[in-house]
């Protein structure tokens, strides 16, 4: 190129302060380190009624802990609705789904922190539809992915942390082509979390938290790209 280039990142938005939901918080702070699994497939990440009713009887059979935002299902051809109704939600679920998961897992139907939640010193692994943004949030706090790709760039984001750099694991067939039925669903959780064939996955995941930070500390290469690009600017202006 003839152009000079400046690498730059990994950059994560934040909003400053952010009103923490005490629902969410007061039960993550009761659970052990690394032990929760937070599923969070986007605001536009809608699941059909099926493959909703398959992700939660996985998540009950894994018998790991969970928080899950869910959104009320919709089709993969693209329906569409107003705001999610929590009734509607809620009546997505197997039927007893929250009595018997009481205490292991959460489900919140409203919007939550993701910055914030994956911050959080109990959250293990994210089940995630790999937009970029949440896999820049996840990966700067060093949680491995559970990729769920649904459309658009989620499906090469997820050959990328897979294949490439190794900080994930993912579905046998893409999402959106089939329904992943709960015995998929429990063994990656289980993978991703507790079992001994993860443990590279999620030490691969703790050195890009690792080194991200390098980057942005006096002399990473981050840092330097920056500096370097600010004195370019004032050389030419």
């Amino acid at each position: 190129m003839k152009v000079p280039v400046y690498p730059i990142g990994p950059i994560v938005r934040t909003n400053g302060h952010v009103e923490k939901p005490n629902s969410i918080f007061e039960w993550l702070d009761k659970q052990q380190e690394k032990s929760v699994v937070y599923v969070c497939l986007g605001s536009g990440g809608k699941l059909s009624f099926e493959q909703t009713m398959e992700l939660a009887w996985g998540l009950e059979l894994s018998g790991q802990r969970f928080l899950w935002v869910l959104r009320r299902p919709a089709s993969y051809l693209g329906e569409t609705s107003s705001d999610d109704d929590d009734d509607q939600v809620i009546a997505s679920l197997p039927k007893g789904f929250l009595d018997r998961t009481c205490g292991v897992g959460l489900v919140v139907t409203q919007w939550a922190p993701q910055v914030e939640i994956l911050s959080h010193e109990s959250i293990g692994g994210f089940l995630s539809h790999c937009g970029w943004s949440s896999v820049l949030e996840s990966l700067t706090k060093g949680i491995p992915i559970v990729a769920w790709p649904l459309y658009a760039e989620q499906w090469m984001n997820a050959t990328l942390l897979t294949e490439e750099i190794g900080v994930a694991i993912r579905t046998l067939e893409l999402p959106s082509k089939r329904v992943i039925g709960r015995e998929e669903v429990a063994f990656l959780v289980n993978e991703i979390i507790v079992e001994e064939d993860g443990r590279k996955i999620r030490a691969k995941a703790e050195k890009m938290r690792v080194s991200s930070e390098r980057a942005w500390t006096l002399g990473g290469s981050s840092h330097s790209s920056l500096l370097e690009w600010a004195r370019q600017c004032r050389v030419l202006h």
